[in-house]
This record gives structure tokens, C-alpha cells and sequence, in this order.
């Protein structure tokens, strides 16, 4: 993966189109401004019961999209980053269409999750309370076949998306077809989706279990060996991402987002930097993606509370109340029972609001991330300092999509004119292509009311000054004759409103 700015998006929703139109945007408007571009799920279809994250066909390109070859053109100027959704598949997909008709008969009577395959001699209430829940409830769907029987589906989402197993023979061959239609393609890099829930074991939270990390590594090795790199998604105990950076490329670090707004609401720096001393330093940095801003991610271990988290629960707490203040109460009505899918472990709302749309603490969050170790991605909306879309909330009912607007081309050429959007522009074009973020990371030691962060590689150097009470921040970096220092707020005195 390039070390450069990296760009997340829906295909449909940046562009107002397709792929073409993507690769369009990115050599017109946006060009020369991403390293690379992850495109979230464009399989048939985008539209399903989660945003294409339930596909039908994983190895198929939405036709209302394009087509592998529209992929492939556009892998000609940026690399492209691909979801494997290793969890799950559409309850419609023709595989589970044919075991709902054929039961144990059909070809792919292996492929699924039920119940029993997990727990053949049943399972105890200590058994089911043990296993780890992103959202409320069991993870069983009680289903009735097309050929009459009844199931007890693996669902850990939804019940639209049945679970696979992903150690049977039918499960290999499965996830390693959808592996080479991916290098066909040219893409070189996939995220793992949902692999934190992979592996079910009987006994166990069925959560980031031993065998999970051992799943990943050789899921990691069958990519490598197909010339793909991986990087592995999982909401969880911040000490798991840093044991899961070491079996992989990358991961993201998702402990930044909460992180930094705790760092600019309470003016005190010491988590983050704690958080610094020791973060993966081949992570994938963001601030916002599709999903919410997790808070799990600096909580205390879900599986044993005796392990502490980056935060204590009281400091959560009020990080969240904080959002809801900030965004004038919209995050918390896209958020929790508020909104369809209840999740458990994240605000729904976009990063801009939850700064209370403050441009001056927006540019220096994203300073912070640009600094930080690993390789920056931010979500289409946050590029566009965009604002929670209650109108596309109140239409579906699904909380995510307070943060995945719809952008038209004329609100695209609005949002780049806006001096917010202007000046994030400018920092990611210093990160891209400074000398010194190819160097050595450094965490200067300052008061908790100041943060400073610090890259050097050779003569070439760019530190970062912030004064968190004044939410006042500088750039100071060499240039070929010298050096020069970029303010990052916009305001003269750097001061956020009150």
C-alpha cells in the first residue's frame, strides 16, 4: 500500500455513478490526490439489506457499476483496496438458494452455519451468554427451508446474512474463488470483513479466539501467495489489534477516532499519547469510515472487564454524550435503539458534526491522523467535511446512513470550494509527499494540555505543534532551501468557537 493519503468510498455515492465516473473524478477534480482508493462492496448488489456488505454475488460487479474491466481502468491510476466478506452471504445468494431446497442434498449443505454444526450436543445458557454480540439477541436465525424443514441459522448480523463455515471444504473453495476473481482484476489489497467472527468454537465467545488468529494467518498466506496484501477489520480490545499487527500487513486503528475527539473535548492529550507510544505501526489510520465512531475500541476487554481500557467507563460516557451535545442530538437519533441496526459499539454520526461542525478542531483531527503512524484513509464524507444526512436517515431507518450521503456533481464542487475542504486538501497533499513520513515517528514529551507529534527521515523532517486549550496547531517542516510552517486552523487566532 502506498504510503499515501488513501481514499474509502461507495462507488454510487461519491460519483453519482459508476466506476467510470469514479475513475473520472479521480483524474479530474481529485486527481493526484490518493494513493489508493478502497472501494466499499460494489458486488451484485450494492442495494441489499446492508449496503452490499450481504452480497448475493461476491464475484460479480453490480452492473449498475460497471464491470472487472471498469475496475481494471481504474486500477491504472490509483491501487485499489477490495472487501473479502469472509463472515457471511446473502440469504438470497443461489448457494443458500440451493441448500434451502436440497437441505443436506445440495452441493453446498457444508458451506453453512447452523446451529448444530457448532454445538452437536446442544448448548447450555452458559454456552450461548458466552458468545461475544456485536448487536443484541443470539446469533441464530430460526428459519424455515424452502423444502419444508427448519434451520437454526448462524447469523451474527442480521437474518439476511447467513453465516459460512469457513473451515469446511466448501467454505475453502468458496473464499479462495472469490481470492483469484480479485487478482484477475487487479486488485492488489483486500480488506478482511467481519474475520473477528469467523472461527466458532463451542466453550468459547466465538470472538477473536486463538483459532481466529490462526485462521487469519493462513487466509493472510493464501493472498500473499496470489500477490495480495491484507488488512484486517475488527472492532475490539485495542491489545488484540496490536496482537493481529503482527500476523498481517495492516490494521486499522480504530482507537484513534474516539481518541482524538476525547483529546479535543477535554483539552488533555495524555490517552492518545499513551495510545501513541506503543499503536501498530502498520495500521490503517481513520477518523471516519461507513460504519460509526467506535467506542469498543478504547473500552475495557468485553470478554474480561478486568482489563482495562485506553479509556475508563466514565470517560466513554461522556466522549458519547459530547457527540450527541455537539451534533445538536442528531447523532444520538441515529444511534443505538434510535435506529434499525443496533449496534453496540458505535456513534452514528459523520466526525464534522461530531466536532459540532468546529472547522478549526476538524483540521487539526486530521492533522493528528496524518501524523500518526501508519497509512492515513479518510471516508468520502470526511473529505468533504460533510454533514449528517437526516433526511436519508429518516427515509431508511438505518442508523449508518446518517454518514453515507448521496453526493450529486454540482454538491461535490460546492464542498471542494469550501476553505474546510481547501485547507484538508493542502494537508494531504504535505502528507503525501513529504520525504520526511517515510522516516522514524517520535511522541516529543509536552504537557497534557499540548501534543506534538514528530516525523524524521535524515534532514528531512515535519513536526506538528498543538495547544489544545487555544485549539491552535502548526506544521513545521524543511523544504529543500529550509523550512516553513503551515497553520492549520483557519481561524488567525486558531481559536474554536465556545
Amino acid at each position: 500500500m502506498n504510503n499515501q493519503v488513501q481514499l474509502i468510498t461507495y462507488v454510487d455515492r461519491l460519483a453519482g455513478g459508476g466506476i467510470a465516473d469514479l475513475t473520472s473524478l479521480l483524474r479530474g477534480r481529485l486527481a493526484n490526490l490518493f494513493g489508493g482508493v478502497h472501494l466499499l462492496p460494489f458486488f451484485h448488489p450494492i442495494d441489499g439489506a446492508d449496503a452490499g456488505f450481504d452480497p448475493i454475488d461476491h464475484k460479480q460487479v453490480d452492473p449498475r457499476l460497471g464491470s472487472w474491466a471498469d475496475l481494471r481502468n481504474l486500477g491504472q491510476i490509483v491501487e485499489i483496496t477490495a472487501d473479502l466478506i469472509v463472515n457471511h452471504v446473502s440469504a438470497l445468494s443461489p448457494q443458500f438458494q440451493d441448500f434451502s431446497q436440497r437441505g443436506q442434498e445440495s452441493p453446498y449443505a457444508g458451506l453453512f452455519l447452523t446451529m448444530d454444526r457448532v454445538f452437536p450436543n446442544g448448548a447450555t445458557e452458559a454456552d450461548l451468554l458466552r458468545i461475544y454480540r456485536p448487536r443484541p439477541g443470539l446469533p441464530f436465525t430460526y428459519l424455515k427451508l424452502h423444502n419444508g424443514s427448519y434451520r437454526l441459522m448462524w447469523t451474527t448480523f442480521t437474518s439476511h446474512q447467513i453465516d459460512i463455515d469457513v473451515e469446511s471444504e466448501q467454505g475453502k473453495t468458496y473464499i479462495g474463488s472469490i481470492l483469484r476473481e480479485f487478482h484477475q482484476a487487479g486488485v492488489r489489497h483486500i480488506r478482511l470483513d467481519a474475520v473477528g467472527y469467523a472461527i466458532k468454537r463451542a466453550g468459547t465467545s466465538s470472538f477473536m479466539i486463538p483459532e481466529t488468529f490462526d485462521y487469519i494467518s493462513r487466509l493472510t498466506e493464501q493472498a500473499h501467495a496470489l500477490d495480495m496484501k491484507v488488512l484486517v477489520e475488527v472492532h475490539s480490545y485495542f491489545r488484540d489489534q496490536v496482537e493481529i499487527a503482527r500476523k498481517v500487513d495492516r490494521v486499522y486503528d480504530f482507537a484513534l477516532p474516539p481518541l482524538v475527539l476525547h483529546t479535543l473535548f477535554r483539552k488533555n492529550a495524555r490517552a492518545l499519547k499513551q495510545w501513541l507510544s506503543f499503536s501498530p505501526r502498520n495500521a490503517v489510520t481513520v477518523l471516519d469510515t461507513h460504519d460509526g465512531i467506535g467506542v469498543i475500541d478504547v473500552g475495557a476487554d468485553a470478554r474480561d472487564p478486568s482489563r482495562p481500557g485506553l479509556l475508563p467507563p466514565q470517560e466513554i460516557d461522556s466522549l458519547v454524550e459530547t457527540i450527541h451535545a455537539r451534533s445538536g442530538g442528531e447523532s444520538a437519533r441515529g444511534t443505538g435503539a434510535a435506529a434499525s441496526n443496533l449496534d453496540l459499539y458505535q456513534v452514528n454520526c459523520t466526525f464534522y458534526d461530531a466536532l459540532g461542525k468546529r472547522d478549526d478542531e476538524y483540521l487539526i483531527a486530521r492533522a493528528i491522523q496524518f501524523f500518526a503512524p501508519g497509512i492515513p484513509q479518510v471516508y468520502y464524507t470526511g473529505l468533504l467535511a460533510g454533514t449528517n444526512d437526516m433526511e436519508l436517515l429518516a427515509r431508511t431507518g438505518v442508523g449508518r446512513d446518517i454518514n453515507r450521503h448521496y453526493y450529486s456533481s454540482s454538491e461535490i464542487d460546492a464542498a471542494l470550494q469550501r476553505p474546510v475542504v481547501r485547507k484538508l486538501i493542502e494537508l494531504i497533499r504535505l502528507r503525501n509527499e513529504h520525504a520526511a513520513f517515510a522516516g522514524e515517528f517520535h511522541v516529543p514529551q509536552t504537557g497534557d494540555d499540548e501534543l506534538v507529534l514528530e516525523w524524521k527521515n535524515g534532514d528531512a523532517y515535519a513536526r506538528l505543534e498543538i495547544s489544545l486549550p487555544e485549539a491552535a496547531a502548526s506544521i513545521d517542516y524543511s523544504t529543500a532551501t529550509g523550512r516553513a510552517r503551515l497553520p492549520v486552523p483557519l481561524s488567525a487566532a486558531g481559536k474554536a468557537r465556545s
